[in-house]
């Protein structure tokens, strides 16, 4: 296995801090503290130095780090092989995903593969994407399924293999009796005068439909912020304004809410991708589930949803 040490830089390293790292790790900030420590000790060189509050790679830190991923591509390719060796022994497949995958697309991922692989383990957990992306450097996670954020890893990073997974559009929500809820389709600038319903500020849904609204030429006025897709369906469903959702996300029934999807060439989506450990993708539970993924609209996980009357 890698020094787990050289793990702990990592995380340090994507972090900026001993803490952060800790956290992600399970461990305490001494023990980290001193696994780098003892690092640095034995190589000879200082890896880290203090920008700021934060740590920064030194030059040899660096060097370290780029020699560490391309052991830990060698490993996870070497430990792909004894898994595919040895299809008999217990497995355990771990996804992390943010909350709408979860909810639509991870739990029957779980089941397809604990059905190719009759005694393997699937586990779900429910992250942002960053966070995903932490699970899998640490080992807590084996697929990530992420919505293309500013701050991820770049496509290239060679710790990850990364795929793009789907396009996500977003609908207008409507309740029923709006003017616009018998349309089959609607330009985002006829809503510039409605009241939004919106995420909070900074979250990575306020900024796509901000974007959105400001690409359709006007600021949306928002009424009211959200965490949650259900608060914001109780709130078109008793007119307190209009929202956009995304067409993978799963509302709750019994509201009289309409999605009217969004006429534009190209109408706003989220973008969906995948990541795993590069070197990981010949490991049995891994190569499995990845062939189960709707990958470039080979399977259209919205078959069962309406979304317009």
């Amino acid at each position: 296995m890698i020094d787990p040490r050289l793990k702990s830089l990592q995380l340090v390293a994507w972090h900026g801090t001993v803490t952060a790292a800790a956290a992600t790790l399970h461990y305490t900030p001494s023990t980290i503290s001193a696994q780098l420590r003892s690092l640095a000790h034995d190589v000879g060189v200082p890896l880290m130095q203090r920008q700021g509050r934060t740590l920064v790679l030194t030059p040899a830190g660096s060097r370290l780090i780029d020699q560490a991923a391309e052991l830990s591509y060698r490993w996870e390719q070497m430990h792909a092989e004894l898994l595919a060796a040895s299809p008999q022994a217990p497995q355990t497949l771990r996804l992390c995903g943010f909350s709408t995958a979860v909810a639509s697309l991870l739990p029957g991922l779980a089941h397809r593969v604990m059905e190719a692989h009759p005694g393997s383990r699937v586990r779900i957990i429910e992250a942002d994407p960053q966070e995903c992306f932490e699970l899998l450097l640490a080992g807590r996670a084996n697929i990530a399924v992420v919505v293309t954020t500013a701050g991820l890893p770049r496509a290239d990073d060679p710790r990850f293999e990364q795929r793009s997974l789907l396009s996500d559009p977003l609908d207008l929500l409507v309740p029923q009796a709006h003017p616009l809820a018998d349309r089959t389709s609607v330009r985002l600038a006829e809503t510039a005068q409605e009241t939004w319903i919106m995420d909070h500020p900074g979250s990575t849904n306020h900024q796509l439909v901000l974007s959105a609204c400001l690409a359709a030429g006007f600021t949306p006025n928002v009424g009211h912020a959200i965490v949650e897709w259900d608060a914001g369906a109780a709130m078109v469903h008793e007119g307190l304004g209009v929202a956009l959702v995304p067409r993978l996300a799963r509302l709750p029934a019994g509201y009289d809410i309409v999605r009217v999807p969004l006429a534009g060439d190209p109408s706003p989506s989220r973008h969906i991708r995948t990541g795993i450990r590069a070197g990981s993708s010949h490991s049995p539970l891994i190569a499995t589930a990845l062939s189960c993924l709707p990958f470039d609209g080979r399977e259209n996980p919205w078959a069962s949803q309406t979304v317009s009357p």
